[in-house]
């Protein structure tokens, strides 16, 4: 059990490197995928165009929505873009920042879909067969229109009976596949000349605006764990003492058949104060959580804030004790800072 709990622990704590990670098994599946297809054209003059171009373009949409909902700071930019203002304002270069780092990693492996697909040209000589002048090929010389766009609906079935005997099938079908690879090697190069510029143009740039919005955007997603954590800790401790409280008004052997095994009362009423912090009913839990979507904490430390948003004297914020205890006190260090929810 500890083992699963730590290797959650590390996926929570380089989800960036996980999302990476996604997002490259969505390619190799997007490209394992389109080589176990079985692709058939349905050689039709109607049918042609919208069968090519949807195995083209439709299963990348697919996989850039399952790019975009695996990556957990798509909610958080949202949520960060929906908030009230609060005490906080919103920094809209961290939003365009996080959405750019979300649309990179999510635009992987419909990429790697297409370039695959003009690679291979299946579908590229599918959907345009109908679309290539038939004046530059020998083979369809003193045929009727309607029966010259009837046999280019047949190059991609080489095994169909009117396009068994002509010489030009192959002459098209090689064409096509051509301006197919041309076009999936341009793509492919022009996006890696775009990543070599943006690596290394960046040093030319304020680094010091970059690092910013770097860091705060991370900050963003680390409050965000940070307070589902706490709020993780509170709840339990919550349904704990919701729980023991109910087989206290129960009979006397019931409580110490079920919780011999439990701490005395002492350090019940202890943890009750570490983890709780005063906020022991349905109404404050509430109140809470709304004050933390309508009023962020502001980002300063330097000030101790004196509202109480609850409305108890002794209440503090559920949070303060374990973000303080992450940073390990000095012993004897009695000062706690509270922040504004």
């Amino acid at each position: 059990m500890d083992r699963f709990r730590m290797i959650f622990q590390y996926f929570q704590s380089n989800s960036e490197s996980v999302t990476n990670g996604i997002c490259g098994l969505l390619a190799l599946a997007g490209v394992k995928i389109y080589t176990s297809f079985d692709f058939n054209c349905p050689c039709l003059p109607k049918y042609n165009m919208a069968y090519g171009m949807g195995i083209m373009f439709v299963p990348p949409v697919v996989l850039l929505l399952c790019g975009l909902i695996v990556n957990r700071q798509s909610v958080v930019i949202l949520e960060e873009w929906k908030r009230p203002t609060g005490d906080r304002k919103k920094n809209l270069a961290i939003i365009r920042y996080m959405c750019s780092s979300i649309l990179q990693r999510a635009m992987i492996a419909p990429v790697v879909w297409i370039i695959v697909t003009l690679l291979d040209g299946k579908c590229f000589v599918c959907a345009f067969s109908n679309s290539v002048d038939p004046d530059k090929f020998s083979g369809f010389a003193n045929i009727t229109p309607s029966q010259v766009q009837l046999l280019l609906s047949k190059v991609p079935c080489k095994d169909d009976e009117l396009m068994r005997n002509n010489t030009s099938r192959k002459a098209v079908s090689r064409y096509l596949r051509c301006w197919s690879q041309a076009l999936g090697w341009s793509i492919l190069l022009t996006l890696i000349v775009i990543a070599f510029l943006a690596r290394s143009l960046r040093p030319c740039f304020n680094q010091a605006a970059f690092l910013q919005t770097r860091y705060w955007s991370n900050y963003i997603d680390i409050e965000q764990k940070i307070f589902d954590e706490t709020c993780c800790e509170h709840a339990r401790d919550f349904a704990h003492k919701c729980i023991l409280h109910f087989f206290e008004s129960m009979q006397k052997e019931i409580k110490q058949r079920r919780f011999n095994a439990h701490k005395e009362k002492e350090e019940d009423k202890e943890g009750e104060k570490d983890h709780l912090h005063g906020i022991t009913n349905q109404q404050q839990v509430n109140k809470l959580l709304q004050t933390w979507y309508y009023s962020k904490p502001r980002l300063d430390l330097s000030h101790t804030t004196l509202r109480q948003p609850l409305g108890l004297e002794r209440t503090s914020v559920p949070w303060d004790n374990s973000i303080n205890n992450r940073w390990h006190h000095q012993p004897g260090d009695t000062t706690t800072r509270q922040t504004d929810v």
